[in-house]
């Protein structure tokens, strides 16, 4: 049976992430800097990664598929929030919100599980050199993400499936500057416990498997780099793991902090941890990836020429 909504309401009101109208200007400048920032620089990887054949290796692979997800993460709702700050009217369509909410937990799904296989890739490239073409095979590598997003969908289309069988009543007003899941429950009239069960379930999947998997990784990572006799060696194999720990950590530590402790953080602490997994991760991924990386410099640089001439 498809999933029916008995909600009365048609649409919601984002609050945002403040009512103090002084805050509204700086706040919209703020993030539309970023919004442009995240997609120049998510953009930029994807283009240059596409023209560039010697980045046509499995780490670049993987950080094609990041970029994208960050390009298309960010781009779900950060238009409508720069609407929301500027405008007298922050609503929402009850449809547009529960999309919103999908590709939120698509995209974020999908970073956790490529973020995973990037430290695969990091380990089998510096644990096991001899076996990298084997282990990461074209065909391996696809796999990866064709998982990676099928986990996605079926984990996103589960969580929607039952948002859409709440009842909103009265209370329309999303304390949030986006369709989360847990404000929109605390707007509810029906009983959530289910739903409130699956989503700590869900989350406590995509964030503790994924991250414990990858630091795992590192540890071992680390370990191997410990035993490089070269100095050179070591400081790259520390540059290129460092980056990707960065982003690791912000990116699970904000959203454990949201998604695990639903009940012990408050809608204002919330709202800013969720800035970093939605706003901040997004802007830094592609500046970590590309500051600190050779490769890329230099793939920049030749394509920078090739375009001159």
């Amino acid at each position: 049976m498809a999933p029916r909504n008995d909600s009365f309401t048609t649409q919601f009101i984002l609050a945002g992430l403040t009512d103090q109208s002084i805050l509204q200007l700086p706040l919209f400048f703020l993030f539309l800097v970023m919004y442009m920032v995240t997609v120049m620089g998510n953009l930029s990887l994807i283009i240059l990664i596409g023209l560039s054949s010697h980045l046509h290796t499995p780490m670049y692979f993987f950080l094609f598929n990041l970029s994208f997800i960050d390009l298309c993460y960010s781009s779900v709702f950060t238009p409508k929030m720069l609407i929301n700050i500027i405008s007298e009217k922050k609503t929402i369509s009850y449809m547009g919100c529960m999309t919103q909410l999908y590709f939120l937990c698509f995209f974020g799904i999908s970073e956790s599980y490529v973020l995973t296989s990037m430290a695969y890739d990091r380990y089998v490239a510096i644990c096991n050199p001899l076996l990298y073409n084997i282990a990461m095979s074209p065909k391996v590598c696809f796999s990866l993400m064709f998982g990676s997003y099928l986990m996605a969908f079926f984990e996103a289309t589960t969580l929607i499936g039952c948002m859409l069988r709440l009842t909103f009543c009265d209370a329309n007003t999303i304390n949030h500057y986006l369709c989360d899941i847990y404000p929109l429950l605390q707007l509810s009239c029906t009983n959530t416990y289910i739903i409130e069960l699956e989503v700590i379930i869900v989350s406590g999947i995509n964030i503790t498997v994924p991250s414990l998997t990858i630091f795992v990784s590192y540890g071992l990572i680390l370990s191997n780099i410990l035993h490089i006799k070269s100095a050179e060696g070591r400081s790259k194999a520390f540059s290129t793991c460092s980056s990707h720990i960065i982003a690791v950590s912000l990116f699970f530590g904000s959203s454990a902090f949201v998604y695990l402790k639903p009940s012990s953080v408050s809608a204002d602490d919330g709202k800013i941890s969720s800035v970093f997994y939605t706003n901040v991760i997004p802007m830094m991924n592609p500046l970590i990836y590309s500051l600190r990386n050779k490769d890329v410099k230099l793939a920049l640089g030749k394509t920078l020429c090739v375009a001159e001439f």
